[in-house]
């Protein structure tokens, strides 16, 4: 399939059948070795036996979206540029008011904040909670979550003020440590536990979000430093040890589709307790599709695969890169559970394109959109 520039959304691809049903042959191994279900290749029509069904109405394929459409989302820091900006002449929607109105109107139905403040020349000053909340009702949007600093001796008052924007779940866009060491992550999870048991009592889900080196490996074993710190790994990666260390009654997760991907790309290799090196490649659907009522939020966040860069891949619009959504969301189940939030941190398009962020948007809605399932009646 013919690709196209990231920086022009009138030129996109469109997502054919055969390109969002497509999986590899590496990737259905390794599903089918863990006994997870694999994607057939190629329609449907190609998949069903000769004859199958034919005049059975009880047996007829039907499409539906792969993602309903009510759990459509995005996290504004994608359209941060203008939320941010000031009142000017350009006709490119700004502040909460206007951004959201855009939004709505292209078709999202959910919201997950990066901040709360616009620009104060907007209103004279800052705009309020329960200001926002009133322009979420008047469009038909939910907040389906936030990015704020999660803390001991604030927590109470984030609560406040997601409990005022209606929200369900509760997160930060930071790893719970950023530490390579398991006492770190133990010490985490015992806070984490506890803020997760505080959240709950008020009706809502505390989850973090991961970037890659969130799956780098635990430095967990082997000869200790000057400052008795392990030198080496049992090759358990940081958020699973995290995983096991939490209350799932109370510890959630968003998982970053892209940074998934970077993270197969870069954390591949550790030394054992033995000194010697291993390889142990990371499976984002695997990672998810274990615990996947764990993770109620995901950043469905594209990217090409680019190995001239570190990360190996380069941020573009949701359907314009080479991630294979389809079999993702379709591998981990629980389609009414998972909430999608389109992200780009690339998306801005400064002065010299306005609008650069909002048409991205539009765009990634589109081909969320267009993710389909095949039923059977």
């Amino acid at each position: 399939m013919r690709k196209t520039t990231p920086h022009d959304p009138r030129t996109a691809k469109q997502l054919t059948r055969r390109s969002i049903l497509a999986a590899s042959a590496g990737a259905a191994a390794a599903l089918g070795a863990a006994g997870l279900p694999v994607l057939a290749t190629g329609t449907p029509a190609l998949a069903e036996s000769e004859g199958e069904g034919k005049g059975n109405k009880y047996n007829q394929l039907r499409a539906e979206p792969l993602i309903p459409g009510g759990n459509r989302g995005i996290i504004l820091y994608s359209v941060r540029d203008r939320i941010s900006a000031a009142p000017d002449d350009s006709g490119v929607p700004y502040g909460f008011e206007r951004v959201l109105a855009r939004l709505a109107e292209i078709g999202y139905k959910e919201i997950e904040f990066a901040g709360y403040n616009q620009n104060t020349a907007i209103l004279g000053r800052q705009i309020t909670p329960t200001e926002i909340r009133k322009i979420l009702d008047d469009n038909g949007l939910v907040a389906n979550g936030t990015h704020t600093s999660i803390r001991a001796d604030t927590f109470q008052q984030q609560l406040d003020i997601a409990e005022e924007l209606g929200m369900k779940n509760i997160g930060t866009g930071s790893d719970p440590t950023n530490s390579a060491y398991q006492a770190d992550w133990d010490a985490a999870a015992d806070t984490w536990n506890e803020l997760g048991r505080q959240a709950a009592a008020r009706g809502m889900r505390l989850y973090t979000h991961n970037h890659d080196a969130a799956y780098s490996f635990l430095l967990d074993s082997g000869p200790l430093d000057a400052l008795g710190r392990p030198t080496r790994s049992s090759g358990v990666r940081r958020l699973e040890y995290f995983f096991k260390q939490t209350d799932p009654r109370y510890v959630y997760f968003e998982f970053d589709i892209y940074w998934g991907y970077v993270a197969r790309y870069k954390h591949q290799k550790f030394v054992d307790p033995t000194g010697q090196e291993q390889t142990s490649l990371f499976d984002p659907i695997i990672n998810v599709a274990e615990r996947t009522t764990r993770f109620p939020l995901f950043h469905a966040k594209d990217g090409n695969k680019n190995t001239t860069l570190p990360n190996g891949y380069e941020m573009t619009p949701l359907g314009e890169g080479d991630i294979n959504f389809q079999q993702f969301f379709q591998t981990i189940g629980e389609p009414d559970f998972h909430h999608a939030n389109w992200e780009q941190d690339t998306a801005p398009g400064g002065t010299l394109n306005r609008a650069q962020s909002l048409d991205f948007a539009a765009l990634s809605y589109q081909n969320m959109s267009e993710l389909t399932i095949y039923k059977r009646n």
